[in-house]
């Protein structure tokens, strides 16, 4: 009988690190940015840049 679940295969594969891995721990940035402010960021920035085509047409 045939049967095509990953378990009959007898593949034994590695499982990774187990969860072991904390990217939070390894890296420490000096700018902590809300996602809030990052879209403020962006929008602002289109702004200033419309505003600048109306000055300087």
């Amino acid at each position: 009988m045939f049967n095509s679940s990953m378990a009959d295969t007898g593949i034994n594969l590695p499982s990774g690190f187990g969860g072991l891995v904390s990217y939070k721990e390894e890296y420490g940035s000096k700018f902590m940015l809300k996602p809030m402010h990052v879209i403020a960021f962006i929008v602002l920035i289109v702004v200033f840049r419309i505003a600048l085509g109306f000055i300087f047409p």
